[in-house]
């Protein structure tokens, strides 16, 4: 008998995982009457996206053993995410997550996920280093760095990934996604991602993720700052200033699109998933970064997260409707 060759994903997201319990009305939760569920979480959004553009995509988590758990691992596959990776944890409970929607701008967020969330229970050893080595990105958020023992398995992540990346170009993304209520202190964070970024070829996040991440909230001087600690790509999110992206030789900054927005929840995972299959098709930082600008603009005007992931062609003809005004480049 054989074992089974290790497969080589095209994406493979680590982190947060979570049913979304998503009103169907506005306004302060207590005055909702209707809600819906779907499967949440960041890093598991990610994936979703990735694989709406026909990405072979798969995600490692956990889960608690109970209906919700049960919930997630049925779901991912019917949205094209391998559940081969997401185990349960005996003792914990599937995190649940509400939101309150005041649109344009207003999307509280609140996090049942004591006394610990499973996805924090990742353990270096259950990790499928294999395929960590081979996949073509690998993406990770900075919540997976907040606790013990998911911030062992994520350096232990980060340096398989290393060692696989001297030879071949693969990436491997940092999401900057910042929370504060999971973290002792913003000074920790800084510290855990100080050597993640070591390690990441990519850095996405938004201004007050880069102040924690690099101690810059002036969009230019975040990005460079995320260069000069070794990423190849830095790219700062700036809501309804746009977004701007660096490499060492070049610069290109987007407008926001002009949209009616329903729930900006889910925005930067829809940018994740589009920004994937930019890096994936080999595109130029220019076209990448209209692409995930869309892609973030089209879920925005949809009502849930996971559910409301663009195809690549719905991203095509967005662009086509909706041209961005100057891109500035350098």
């Amino acid at each position: 008998m054989t074992n089974r060759a290790p497969h080589a994903y095209d994406v493979i997201t680590m982190g947060r995982v979570s049913v979304d319990i998503y009103p169907q009305q506005t306004g302060p939760l207590e005055d909702v009457s209707t809600f819906s569920k779907s499967v949440g979480g960041s890093a598991t959004n990610v994936a979703i996206a990735a694989a709406r553009h026909g990405a072979d995509a798969a995600v490692i988590t956990r889960t608690g053993d109970d209906p919700f758990g049960r919930y997630i691992a049925r779901t991912l596959p019917e949205f094209g995410v391998a559940n081969d990776f997401v185990e349960t944890v005996e003792g914990l409970n599937t995190p649940v997550a509400f939101c309150e929607i005041f649109p344009p701008d207003d999307f509280p967020l609140y996090f049942y996920r004591a006394p610990k969330a499973p996805d924090l229970m990742i353990t270096a050893k259950s990790l499928p280093l294999h395929e960590i080595e081979r996949a073509k990105i690998f993406w990770t958020t900075v919540t997976g760095l907040s606790e013990e023992p998911s911030r062992q398995a994520h350096h232990t992540a980060f340096e398989a990934r290393s060692a696989s990346m001297s030879t071949s170009k693969l990436h491997t993304v940092l999401d900057l996604d910042y929370r504060s209520m999971f973290w002792s202190s913003p000074e920790a964070a800084t510290r855990e991602v100080a050597v993640a970024l070591e390690h990441a070829t990519v850095a996405v996040g938004n201004r007050e993720e880069c102040e924690v991440a690099v101690g810059e909230t002036d969009p230019v001087r975040a990005a460079d700052a995320l260069l000069e600690r070794g990423v190849e790509i830095a790219i700062v999110k700036q809501g309804p200033k746009g977004v701007l992206a660096k490499t060492r030789d070049e610069f290109v900054e987007f407008r926001p699109h002009h949209i009616d927005v329903v729930n900006g929840l889910g925005s930067g995972d829809g940018f994740g998933g589009a920004l994937t299959h930019g890096l994936l098709q080999g595109w130029g930082l220019e076209r990448i970064l209209a692409f995930c600008n869309a892609a973030g603009a089209i879920v925005a005007t949809r009502f849930e997260c996971s559910t409301a992931m663009p195809t690549s062609d719905e991203i095509e003809q967005f662009l086509q409707d909706n041209p961005t005004e100057e891109a500035v480049n350098a």
